[in-house]
């Protein structure tokens, strides 16, 4: 099936003049938690403002998106303001700044004129934009998030979620396509998009403009708990996650059987073990030489790979989650599992998350979470987690080979050296970044080395 297109219908960015922004947001954008430039030398360009109108004229409104020294475009909205007035007490912490002659510069998503200004002038499946003033009543900015900004819309009809994109780049984001198809094929495990907005902004070299998505709003999942917390509190009251991670397990091979309705990859070829091996074997390399104590482990690492190479054939790839842990599920009573997130790996490139890959890639990630989840948790012994795993893969097998989609005897050595190679990359950025953790990935390690049974 073909997805909706979602970016024939970009609004066009203006050429910045002399407003002094600028000069507000070079001090303010190294605190920012989104903002992925911090330490580094080079200019910080704005290219284009994406003018956007508030219904209330509250106040000026504008997506700022700005080139920085490595060449990534980021998005900045903001609100200028003449003053004060009008903008309410929850927002006053968000104020960016003033202008030399004294205008008032608002970080947007806080500010209900770019909440406004952004719904009237969004794209919506099958029509054009709404033009009746949107009730913004009780909006939230969501605390914690690391890559982009989004806002609870609880008074809308119906409630919804606003995310906006602060890394921009060119194309469909996978946010907006993969859960739009995926609703369009008929599968209500992820949320549905109620609408989005699309950009355009000069090219980094000579060339037409391009064109991306700025945004998305979506349908919010009411009363639903976050799956790595549900699954913290789960270990630490040692009570067990085993059903829970069995509807997850058929979720997410749910989720697989409809990315392939929604998304086909054009018949790909099944995955050749040699050129998987070859790439898991150079990540694990990498991995051994930026982690000494992998060191004693490398021979042992190499015997799981060896074992997949010389496997007769693997799954045929297809389009993943590409980030697939327990903070990209929810849960809630009336829908059970729904899964957000599809931008993919954060750092991958955009031809990276758009790649075709082996499904059992994502449920190796979710393996990995729940051992997290029951350190983090504070699990009672290593039994909760062993049956959490076991019915992760049970719920999945059970609803994945009711579509013929997994040959049960190569998905065990498969899911072991995905969730081994997994294992080494957490081990690398635990050293880096969170050395006192590092023991949850290593033990993560010793155990997949280990054959069992």
């Amino acid at each position: 099936m073909t997805p909706t297109t979602t970016t024939d219908r970009p609004l066009t960015g203006r050429t910045p003049t002399d407003d002094g922004v600028m000069a507000v947001l070079e001090a303010w954008l190294p605190g920012r938690r989104w903002f992925p430039a911090k330490g580094t030398e080079g200019t910080v360009d704005r290219v284009a403002v994406v003018d956007l109108e508030d219904p209330q004229g509250q106040g000026r409104v504008g997506l700022h998106l700005l080139r920085l020294p490595s060449g990534a475009l980021l998005q900045v909205p903001l609100v200028l303001r003449r003053d004060e007035a009008g903008l309410p007490e929850a927002a006053r912490d968000a104020v960016v700044g003033r202008t030399t002659d004294g205008t008032l510069v608002v970080d947007g998503p806080h500010d209900p004129a770019f909440v406004r200004a952004w719904l009237a002038a969004a794209e919506r499946p099958g029509a054009a934009a709404d033009a009746q003033e949107a009730d913004v009543a009780g909006m939230r900015v969501l605390s914690g998030e690391q890559s982009n900004t989004s806002v609870l819309l609880p008074a809308l009809d119906p409630p919804a979620i606003l995310k906006v994109f602060r890394g921009v780049s060119t194309g469909p984001n996978p946010d907006v396509e993969v859960p739009l198809g995926l609703n369009e094929a008929g599968w209500r495990g992820a949320p549905r998009p109620l609408a989005w907005l699309t950009g355009a902004w000069p090219a980094a070299a000579a060339g037409p403009a391009e064109v991306g998505h700025l945004g998305v709003l979506s349908e919010l999942v009411q009363d639903a708990q976050d799956g790595f917390e549900l699954a913290c509190r789960h270990a630490g009251q040692g009570e067990s996650f085993g059903s829970l991670a069995v509807d997850l397990g058929r979720t997410t091979a749910q989720m697989h059987a409809a990315l392939r309705r929604a998304l086909p990859t054009g018949g790909a070829a099944n995955a050749e073990p040699a050129a998987v091996v070859a790439v898991l074997r150079a990540r694990a390399a990498a991995a051994v030489a930026a982690a000494p104590v992998l060191a004693e482990r490398a021979s042992a690492v190499e015997a799981v790979l060896a074992e997949v190479e010389r496997l007769p054939q693997l799954p045929p790839l297809q389009r993943v989650h590409g980030d697939y842990h327990l903070g990209q599920v929810l849960h809630s009573a009336d829908r059970g599992w729904s899964v957000l997130d599809f931008e993919g790996e954060p750092s991958a490139s955009e031809a990276e998350r758009n790649r075709p890959d082996l499904a059992l890639r994502d449920l190796a990630g979710m393996l990995r979470s729940v051992d997290y989840a029951a350190a983090v948790g504070g699990a009672p012994g290593p039994g909760w987690a062993q049956e959490a795993r076991e019915q992760l893969v049970a719920g999945y097998l059970a609803e994945a080979g009711a579509t013929g989609a997994v040959d049960a005897t190569t998905t065990a050595a498969l899911l072991r050296v995905l969730e081994l190679d997994k294992a080494l990359y957490e081990v690398v950025y635990e050293s880096r970044n969170r050395p006192t953790w590092v023991l949850i990935p290593l033990d993560g390690v010793d155990r997949l080395l280990v054959r069992e049974g």
